[in-house]
C-alpha cells in the first residue's frame, strides 16, 4: 500500500518508432525491477508481448508497467505510436499526471508526436521531452528543439504548458543527459529521466479519506483470475471483499463485490490487500464492468465523465468465405462464430464499431492497420473470412456530405520526389509543405481525403523501389470530393479450376506481373496477378502442356519464370476494388472477383 504522495503515473508518448517501449526496457532494467540472471536482462521489446507486436516491430495495445526507484513508485504506461491506434492512446491517458514526450533527434516531431502531445495537453498533463537517438549520423539536436518548441506554441492550452523540461538519450544503449553530450562514450544511464519523472511529473491527487471511485479504461483476461478491470482510483481505497457499484456507459448501475487487487511490479501482478487513491490497479470480480464504466460506492453512486474517443473513419465489410475452398483451412467458419468473436473485440478495442448486416458485418476503425490487425488476429485463431474493400465513413452536415481529411507526411530520396508529386497529384492532394531533410531526401506535407489514400502505399512504395516513409493522420472534415477513377490496373483472372502449371504461368509474365506460383491451387475468378493494361484479363493457368515425342513432360523444368510477388495482408487490402474481395484464411490470403463466374461478373458489371 504506496501512500499517493509517492506516487508518479506517466505514460510514454511519441511517434511510432522513436524509441518509447525501448526506453521502458532500460527503465525495467535499470530499476532493479528483474535478477541479473532473468531473461528479461537481455530481451528487447520487453513490454510487445504479442506475436504480431513483435513481427511488426509496433506496439499494438497500451501497457502498464511500474518501477520502483529509490522510495517511489513509478506507474509506466507505454502507448502505441501508430494513428489507428490512437484509442488506445485517448483511453490511457487518463491514467496519467504527466506524460514523456519521445522525439527522434533525426525525424523530429512527426504527425502522430502532434496528435499524442494534443491530447496530454487537453488533459493537462505535465510533459517532459525526450530527444532520443542522438548518436543517429543525421541527427539534428537544436533544430529538433526548435520544432518541438513550436509545436507546444501551436499545442498549449495554457502559458505554463510552453514551460517544459528537455533531456537527451540513446534509449538503445540505456543512457541519457540533462544537456547534450560532448562526449557520448562516457559512462552514462538513464537517473537523468528517472530524477526528471520525480521533479517534474507530480504525484496524483487523492483523497484517501472520500468514497472509492475508479474510472475502469482497460480489461484484460488470464486464465487463473478470469476478468481484471484495470484503471487509476480517483479516490479512496479498494480491498477485497469490498461491496462497488458499477455504473456502465448505458446508464445502467450493476452491484458487485471485489473479489481480490492487484497493483503493477515491474512486469507482475502483485495481490494486495488494499490499494490507495492514485494508484494504478486490477480488480477482478467486476464481470458486468466495461471500459468507460465507473466503479464507485455504492452509497455515493457518482460517475466520472465517459471519456471521448474520436470516430472511425474507415469500415469493411467482414463475413463468412463462400469461395470455392470454403471450409477447407479454417475451423471458425459460420457467421454466427465470427459475431462473437467480433463483440468480445469490442469489450477492449474501444476505438471499433461493428454493425449485423445478415450474414456480414460492418466494422468500423481508425484505419487500414487498426482494421488489418483485427483481421489477422483472427485468422491466426481458425477464423476464414471474406473481406471487402475498405470504405471511408462519410456524414453530414447542415445538408453537405463531408469525408474525413488527412495530413500525409512523406519522406523520400530527391530522385523520386518527382514521382511523388506526379502520384499525388492525380489523386487532388494539396500540397502544404515542402523541404529537404537530411542528404538527399525530400519532405513533402500534403492534405487529401482518405478515400484517396486507399491503394496508395503499395503504388509509391513500388515507383520509389521500397524507399518512402509515408505517415498520416487525421485532422477532420471536409465536404465531400467527385471519386477518382480507378488508378489501378487491370486484374489477371483464372479461367479456370486446378493448378497453377509453370507452362501456364509464362502467359501470366508475359501480360504483367503474377501474385502467384507453380503448384498454386486455383478457381475460376481468382485474380492471379496485375495486368500491365487497364481492362482485367483471364488466363487458364491450370493448362497443361501438351505432350509430343519430341517435347517430353521433363521439360517443364526449363522454364523461367519471373518471381511472383506475394502480397501481404495490408497490400492485399489496398489492392482490392470495389468488386473484388479477400479470402483470408489460417493458412492463405487469396484475392477474388466478387462474382466468381464472367457471365455474373457481366450482369452485375455496374451494381
Amino acid at each position: 500500500m504506496t501512500n499517493p504522495t509517492n506516487i508518479r503515473n506517466i505514460a510514454i508518448i511519441a511517434h511510432v518508432d522513436h524509441g518509447k517501449t525501448t526506453l521502458v526496457d532500460g527503465l525495467l532494467k535499470q530499476s532493479n525491477s528483474f535478477r541479473e540472471n532473468q531473461a528479461e536482462m537481455s530481451q528487447t521489446t520487453i513490454l510487445d508481448t504479442g506475436d504480431l507486436e513483435r513481427e511488426r516491430g509496433i506496439t499494438i495495445s497500451a501497457k502498464q508497467t511500474s518501477v520502483q526507484y529509490g522510495d517511489t513508485k513509478i506507474n509506466i504506461i507505454d502507448t502505441p505510436g501508430h494513428a489507428d491506434f490512437s484509442g488506445e492512446v485517448e483511453r490511457t491517458l487518463n491514467m496519467a499526471d504527466g506524460v514523456l514526450l519521445i522525439v527522434d533527434a533525426q525525424e523530429g516531431p512527426m504527425p502522430q508526436t502532434k496528435f499524442v502531445l494534443q491530447k496530454a495537453l487537453e488533459l493537462g498533463l505535465k510533459p517532459v521531452v525526450v530527444i532520443n537517438k542522438i548518436d543517429k549520423r543525421d541527427a539534428r539536436i537544436k533544430d529538433v528543439e526548435d520544432e518541438v518548441s513550436n509545436l507546444f506554441l501551436d499545442l498549449a492550452t495554457s502559458d505554463d504548458q510552453l514551460d517544459f523540461p528537455i533531456y537527451y538519450a540513446i534509449g538503445r544503449d540505456g543512457v541519457s543527459w540533462t544537456e547534450i553530450p560532448q562526449d557520448m562514450t562516457i559512462a552514462a544511464d538513464l537517473t537523468p529521466i528517472f530524477e526528471a519523472i520525480l521533479n517534474h511529473i507530480p504525484a496524483p491527487q487523492a483523497d484517501l479519506d472520500a468514497p472509492f471511485q475508479m474510472l475502469s479504461t482497460a480489461l484484460d483476461w488470464d486464465s487463473y483470475q478470469g476478468k481484471y478491470c484495470i484503471g487509476r482510483i480517483r479516490r479512496g481505497h479498494a480491498k477485497p471483499g469490498q461491496a462497488v457499484a458499477i455504473l456502465g456507459t448505458d446508464g445502467k448501475t450493476t452491484q458487485a463485490k471485489i473479489e481480490k487487487v492487484f497493483v503493477n511490479e515491474g512486469l507482475n501482478r502483485k495481490e494486495v490487500t488494499q490499494a490507495n487513491a492514485g494508484d494504478i490497479v486490477a480488480i477482478t470480480g467486476l464481470e458486468a464492468a466495461t471500459i468507460g464504466a465507473t466503479i464507485a460506492d455504492p452509497a455515493n453512486p457518482e460517475a466520472l465523465p465517459v471519456m471521448e474517443i474520436a470516430p472511425p473513419t474507415l469500415q469493411i465489410a467482414i463475413g463468412p468465405n463462400t469461395s470455392p475452398f470454403a471450409g477447407q483451412e479454417g475451423s471458425q467458419t459460420t457467421s454466427r462464430q465470427i459475431a462473437a468473436r467480433l463483440h468480445k473485440e469490442l469489450e477492449t478495442n474501444v476505438g471499433l464499431l461493428v454493425e449485423e448486416r445478415d450474414t456480414q458485418f460492418l466494422v468500423s476503425g481508425r484505419g487500414e492497420l487498426h482494421l488489418s490487425v483485427l483481421i489477422e488476429t483472427m485468422r491466426r485463431e481458425g477464423f476464414e473470412l471474406e473481406v471487402g474493400r475498405p470504405q471511408v465513413i462519410t456524414k453530414e452536415e447542415d445538408g453537405v456530405k463531408m469525408e474525413p481529411i488527412e495530413e500525409l507526411t512523406i519522406e523520400v530520396p530527391d530522385e523520386y520526389a518527382g514521382t511523388i508529386q506526379s502520384e499525388l497529384g492525380q489523386r487532388r492532394a494539396i500540397i502544404k509543405d515542402q523541404r529537404p531533410t537530411t542528404k538527399n531526401t525530400t519532405e513533402l506535407i500534403y492534405e487529401l481525403p482518405t478515400r484517396t489514400l486507399l491503394g496508395l502505399r503499395n503504388i509509391l512504395l513500388t515507383a520509389t523501389k521500397g524507399t518512402v516513409i509515408m505517415n498520416s493522420l487525421s485532422i477532420g472534415y471536409a465536404p465531400e470530393t467527385p471519386a477518382l477513377q480507378q488508378l489501378r490496373k487491370g486484374a489477371l483472372i483464372a479461367a479456370e479450376n486446378g493448378t497453377a502449371t509453370p507452362y501456364s504461368l509464362q502467359t501470366v509474365d508475359a501480360r504483367g506481373t503474377a501474385y502467384i506460383g507453380p503448384g498454386t491451387k486455383v478457381y475460376t475468378g481468382m485474380i492471379i496477378g496485375l495486368n500491365a493494361r487497364s481492362e482485367d484479363m483471364e488466363i487458364n493457368v491450370a493448362k497443361e502442356k501438351k505432350l509430343t515425342n519430341v517435347r517430353a513432360s521433363g521439360s517443364d523444368d526449363a522454364i523461367k519464370l519471373a518471381p511472383h510477388i506475394e502480397l501481404s495482408l495490408e497490400q492485399a487490402l489496398d489492392f482490392i476494388e470495389n468488386d473484388e474481395l479477400l479470402e483470408v484464411t489460417p493458412e492463405n490470403i487469396r484475392i477474388r472477383k466478387k462474382y466468381l463466374s464472367p457471365h455474373e461478373r457481366k450482369r452485375n458489371h455496374n451494381k
